[in-house]
């Protein structure tokens, strides 16, 4: 055989070159493709072969063991799926073949079946159970959203957040939400979520669109991202009735991005009616409280006031009384007793007085120099006394002295 430059080479050089050629290209090194599935055949080493069809075109398929346990659902002949995978050049038999790491239903059908599945096991696990559903915030200080940064969902959000509770803090997580690659980088969305500080909250939001673009929320993956987060989580998805994996492993869903935000984020003007109302109410409650307080206050106060003076002072008086009245009447004993003992010393001190004396007759005889003379002996002819009487006084002079009879030397 000859080449365009009339080179000769082998049926497995060839086989290389066209290898070569189909592993230089990028877009044939990792692509997803959609198809018509046609004799599927399970072998018994865990390797599963079929064939992808085009409309005028078909290719073969291999999904190798490793990645068959990744299937829910085998899908049935005539299905149409989603193959992810490679192309490379099987030289055995001279044909190129997809090597798939994927096998995905797209069909109504199939991917029903699929999702049920899935659905049964994940609630076999307790995935689902109501019982590990967290409130939501009722003041959420810092939100997370997972969304599209230029989808209509962010926007919607943002307006409701900022008619609603501007005072909430977004933090815009970027994330595909649709295409192959969406799974993945909605799961990376959580664990970058891990690392914000102070997070109340995340909103899982995508907007309209038909009921396939929300397939990727059926997935097991981002399904267990969802339950997985370390914060409530909220999803509003599409506007479809049915719900996702995605919402049913969430601890709160909307049916759609702005039903999301109004379910987390407070109405801030029914708030601020509220509190208003509730500080009317406070203050008109607690002014009522205050004249219940004090006319309390003022009753018990008349109460004690009464209870004091009949308990208190009325006994109190009662006794001052009596006992000013025995007082009064023991100081009048006793003055009249006084009275008495005062008489009867005055009586005797009266009838021990020297003008007691004098009232009888007697005087009181002083010389000279003022002193008594109390004995005629001590007299001479020619002294000057003094006689006191009761009444007045007399000076005398002495003419003569003469003694008793019975006077004796030691008198």
């Amino acid at each position: 055989m000859k080449s365009i430059n009339n080179e000769i080479i082998t049926v497995d050089e060839m086989t290389a070159g066209v290898r070569d050629a189909l592993l230089r290209d990028p877009r044939l090194s990792g692509f997803s493709v959609r198809g018509e599935l046609l004799g599927f055949k399970l072998h018994t080493s865990g390797h599963a072969y079929f064939t992808l069809l085009g409309e005028n075109t078909r290719v073969a398929c291999v999904l190798f063991r490793s990645y068959a346990a990744s299937v829910l659902a085998w899908p049935k002949d005539g299905d149409e799926v989603l193959v992810r995978g490679k192309i490379d050049v099987y030289g055995a038999r001279g044909a190129y073949q997809i090597y798939a790491t994927a096998l995905l239903p797209l069909g109504a059908g199939a991917k029903a079946r699929a999702k049920e599945m899935l659905r049964q096991r994940l609630e076999k696990e307790g995935l689902f159970d109501p019982r590990l559903k967290r409130p939501l915030p009722r003041f959420p200080e810092r939100v997370a959203v997972i969304t599209s940064p230029t989808g209509a969902a962010l926007q919607d959000i943002l307006k409701l957040h900022s008619l609603r509770f501007p005072c909430s803090e977004l933090i815009v997580v970027p994330s595909l939400m649709q295409g192959a690659d969406a799974s993945g980088d909605i799961i990376r969305a959580f664990s970058r979520v891990r690392g914000i500080r102070g997070l109340s909250c995340v909103i899982l939001a995508r907007g309209g669109g038909n009921r396939d673009d929300l397939d990727i929320f059926d997935s097991e993956e981002v399904t267990r991202a969802v339950r997985l987060c370390p914060v409530p989580v909220i999803t509003g998805l599409g506007h479809q009735i049915d719900s996702t994996l995605a919402d049913m492993a969430a601890d709160a869903s909307a049916p759609t991005p702005t039903g999301a935000a109004e379910r987390l984020f407070p109405d801030g003007h029914a708030l601020d009616a509220a509190l208003a109302a509730a500080r009317g109410s406070l203050t008109s409650r607690i002014s009522a409280r205050f004249v219940s307080i004090l006319s309390g206050l003022n009753e018990s106060l008349e109460r004690l006031n009464r209870s004091i003076v009949k308990n208190q002072l009325a006994p109190a008086g009662d006794f001052l009384s009596s006992a000013e009245e025995r007082l009064n009447k023991e100081i009048r004993s006793r003055l009249k007793e006084a009275d008495a003992a005062v008489i009867s010393l005055l009586q005797r001190l009266e009838g021990r007085s020297p003008l007691a004396l004098l009232a009888k007759g007697y005087s009181i005889c002083e010389d000279a120099g003022g002193l008594i003379v109390s004995s005629a002996s001590a007299l001479s002819a020619g002294d000057s006394l003094k006689l006191i009487f009761r009444d007045g006084s007399a000076g005398v002079r002495v003419d003569s002295v003469v003694l008793n009879e019975f006077h004796t030397e030691a008198d």
